[in-house]
Order: C-alpha cells, then structure tokens, then sequence
C-alpha cells in the first residue's frame, strides 16, 4: 500500500507521516528530504521557494518509486507538498488500486482560532531553521491554495476545523 499525504505548509504532513510508521511500521519518504538533498548537492538550481518548479522537476521521480514500491509489493508513505493535483494520471488502475491519497487542509476558522498552536507545533517532527516567514495570513493564504485546487480536482481531503485530531485506519 502507498499512502500520499500532501496539503498546505504548516498541516501536520511529516507529523502524520510518522504516526502511520509507528502505528502501521510502513516506512516513510519526506519529499523535502529529496528536495533538499537535490538542492544542496547541486543536482538542480531550484530553491527551495520554487515550489511549482520542483513539483514538475520531483513528481516526476517520486511517481516512480512509487509504481517501484507497488510492483515490489512495498509499503510507503510519501508525505510533502510536491504531489500533483492531477497525480491519478500518471497511474493505471492496476497502481492506483494500490494507493491511498490525502490532502490535509485547516479551514480559515481553524487558522484564526489555532494560529499559536499552528506555529507552536511546527517543529514537532522536524526543525524548521527559519519560519519567520510563516505568518497568519501565509498560512490563510495558503490553505485557501489547496483547497480551491483539491475542489477542482476533486481529491480527497481531510478539512481540520474544530480540533486537531487526524485518525486514518488502512
């Protein structure tokens, strides 16, 4: 089983990425470790504020680990914020049958009722070096992105609004 977990900075993707590997043992990629690995060895003069960019110069890996993994009868959970809207299309069913995809996304409520816990909780998993650029209204902005895209593109969210609380059984 393949597990995509992607949404909006600040959503708790690499936080729920490590729940599953404890709860289900499936071993986990962060993109922004290929992206930063890529970066720093020079593979590519992308930054790491050239999110559209990097979404077309990594999808294009990750979608095949990921039929590897399938084909290998793998388990993994991919977590970051370069999957396509529009992954299914690079999957025939015999793949897409073995992938499960969730866009995490906080609701414009949530955002301005939780925003100190929102910055609070953002070095849980990782140690973000500079989040000075996250704001209230970056983290509005932003999820505001995902949603609109998600909708068009009609994938499966999880909209946290009242409480933070994300419970994905396989």
């Amino acid at each position: 089983m393949i597990i995509l977990i992607t949404g909006a900075s600040h959503t708790g993707k690499t936080a729920l990425a490590q729940k599953l590997l404890e709860k289900y043992k499936y071993p986990y990629l962060s993109i922004d470790h290929l992206k930063m690995g890529l970066i720093r060895s020079g593979n590519t003069e992308l930054t790491p504020m050239d999110d559209a960019k990097l979404t077309e110069y990594l999808w294009p890996v990750i979608r095949e680990m990921i039929k590897t993994a399938i084909e290998n009868k793998q388990n993994l959970i991919v977590e970051g914020c370069y999957i396509p809207f529009d992954w299914q299309k690079d999957f025939d069913s015999k793949y897409l049958e073995n992938i499960k995809y969730f866009c995490l996304i906080m609701s414009e409520s949530y955002i301005r009722n939780h925003f100190v816990d929102i910055k609070k909780y953002a070095n849980t998993i990782e140690n973000r070096l500079d989040d000075d650029w996250c704001t209230m209204e970056s983290v509005l902005a932003d999820n505001t992105e995902i949603h609109d895209l998600a909708l068009r593109y009609k994938v499966n969210c999880i909209l946290i609004e009242d409480k933070y609380e994300i419970n994905i059984d396989l």
